[in-house]
């Protein structure tokens, strides 16, 4: 078993990419998306109704060391502080394969 961050983000989708960016410039490779995540938040009901996708939130799963999570947690921040969403981090362990 392995120690490990389990970050989970949840934000618009057309904020998405703009999270994948900021893993991949921190060379944070592994991650999990499921698009079209409902949900009610400080934007209130986000139920992906509506004539375009930003009506729909992303769900991003990411595990990353500790060291990596420190690289990751400011533009983190800076994002949704800009686009609204959440950011959950948690201790995990990896059972390793």
């Amino acid at each position: 078993m392995k120690d490990l961050k389990r970050v989970e983000i949840v934000t618009g989708t057309l904020e998405a990419p703009k999270v994948v960016s900021i893993l991949e410039e921190h060379n944070v490779s592994g991650y999990t998306m499921i698009k079209n995540v409902l949900g009610s938040g400080e934007k209130g009901i986000q139920d992906g109704e509506g004539f375009h996708n930003a009506f729909q939130n992303t769900y991003i799963i990411v595990a990353c060391s500790m060291a990596e999570f420190d690289t990751l947690k400011e533009p983190l921040r800076k994002l949704l502080s800009k686009a609204g969403g959440i950011c959950l981090v948690s201790d995990a362990k990896w059972l390793m394969h």
